[in-house]
């Protein structure tokens, strides 16, 4: 069966995804649309409208069509947290497309915030898996609670006859993994198979990062990169599979661009944990077959975990930010002044933070202790300054401080301001909880137009 990737983020250009549809030979389109960063984005919508909640962007209007047209189905974690809001927007876009008969499974499962209470009551360690805190340090600022589910639950939904399947939280790679399950009839403790399955699809889930983009080799001999091709894989039975792109699309497919990809992200090569099994990414033999095309083989896996990993937003408090530019001469000695000068108005303002930031832009906002040299023979510099407090108005009042500083501080300003209204920061909690507890919540649900 062959496969292709639609998506690798919320507001990915669709276009390559029409390439994927258009000459890509795929039955299926597989599209990842979270990140930990989505889902509170996502949840600032639902607090602004409970209907929102779900990702919206052009992909549907542009993909549904089409995909129909060619009998290619579409499987999303595009629900975010409202995936049955997502559902009821892919339903009445496919109405107002006349698409009659599109069957839509819409999964839900993955929340379990209504249920954290009754989890800690069972005797479920919700501590922090980076610093071991215990989650009563935060439990009245909790936003949202999603689990990472497994493909598990797409397969059902593509044996119900599913057209289009939403789901909300989900593993990156279960998009793609859920396909080859359905298609090549693997068992859910064949570990193997299905971790060659989870390698293929995280060699396909972030766009174009396996077909040339991103690539910190020779990316600038890179063809095409302004119509750069999305990975579609040929995958067969036994779990060996054969790596490449849509024919006439920019981007390269080779053995490096495919390697530095197959290690994005990873921690431990020889234990990817995933909803659906542990995947031991140094096993395979990687080997170029032929133009834009790499030969993967020979992948192991290890039973899945007892485990989910459930990520927890909640409230930390409020972004003030501000920032001046500076030109020459003497850039950076002006751009520390002001700092110097806007601390010192903290001071007398009583204006107390829990964290301040200061970055120099040109400098050393990207590198930061890295940065080398001293800086002092910039041409021009930005100082951006930014804090984090509990209280919404102070937030506000620190980034009027700089304004000023265009008249009345260092010369040759330029730029100077700051965001009027400040935002509200989203803190990311992870913990672990027990499958049986999530799996047996997980609902499918399939609509007709």
């Amino acid at each position: 069966m062959r496969i292709g990737a639609g998506q690798g983020f919320w507001g990915d250009s669709p276009f390559p995804a029409l390439d994927v549809v258009r000459a890509g030979n795929v039955q299926y389109l597989a599209c990842d649309a979270l990140a930990e960063l989505t889902l509170a984005i996502l949840q600032k919508a639902r607090q602004n409208d409970p209907a929102k909640g779900y990702v919206e962007d052009m992909f549907f209007n542009l993909l549904l069509r089409p995909c129909r047209e060619k009998g290619i189905k579409i499987l999303t974690n595009a629900g975010g947290i409202n995936p049955r809001g997502a559902g009821r927007m892919v339903y009445e876009l496919a109405q107002n497309m006349g698409l009659k008969g599109l069957k839509i499974a819409v999964i839900t499962g993955d929340d379990i915030m209504p249920r954290l209470g009754e989890l800690r009551a069972l005797g479920v360690d919700l501590s922090d898996m980076e610093n071991g805190e215990d989650i009563s340090t935060i439990e009245d600022r909790i936003l949202f609670a999603n689990v990472y589910l497994g493909a598990k639950p797409m397969v059902d939904a593509l044996e119900m006859g599913a057209d289009v399947v939403v789901t909300g939280r989900t593993s990156d790679p279960a998009q793609f993994l859920a396909p080859m399950v359905f298609e090549l009839g693997w068992r859910w403790d064949d570990w193997d198979r299905l971790a060659a399955g989870i390698l293929l699809g995280h060699l396909m889930e972030c766009s174009a990062q396996s077909t040339g983009g991103n690539f910190s080799g020779d990316w600038w001999n890179i063809p095409g990169m302004e119509r750069i091709g999305y990975p579609v894989t040929e995958v067969y039975e036994n779990g060996d599979a054969v790596l490449t792109k849509p024919e006439g699309t920019g981007g390269r497919v080779d053995l490096r661009t495919v390697k530095e990809q197959m290690l994005y992200e990873v921690h431990d090569p020889t234990a990817y944990i995933t909803p659906d099994v542990i995947a031991d990414f140094t096993a395979p033999l990687l080997e170029q077959a032929g133009p834009d095309q790499v030969r993967i083989t020979g992948m192991r896996g290890k039973p899945r975990p007892d485990k989910l990993k459930v990520s927890i937003g909640y409230s930390d408090g409020w972004l003030g930010e501000a920032m001046i530019r500076y030109s020459w001469p003497d850039a950076m000695k002006k751009a520390r002044k002001t700092e110097e000068i806007i601390r010192k108005q903290f001071t007398a303002l009583g204006l107390h933070f829990e964290e301040i930031l200061t970055e120099y832009i040109g400098y050393n906002s990207l590198s930061g202790p890295l940065a080398f040299g001293d800086g002092e023979d910039l041409n021009e510099v930005g100082l951006r300054i930014a804090v984090r407090t509990r209280n919404k108005q102070d937030a506000a009042r620190m980034p009027r401080l700089l304004p000023p500083l265009a008249l009345n501080g260092p010369p040759t300003a330029s730029g100077a301001g700051g965001m009027p209204r400040p935002r509200e920061l989203i803190g990311l909690w992870s913990a672990l909880v027990p499958r049986e507890e999530v799996e047996k919540q997980v609902k499918v649900e399939l609509m007709e137009v």
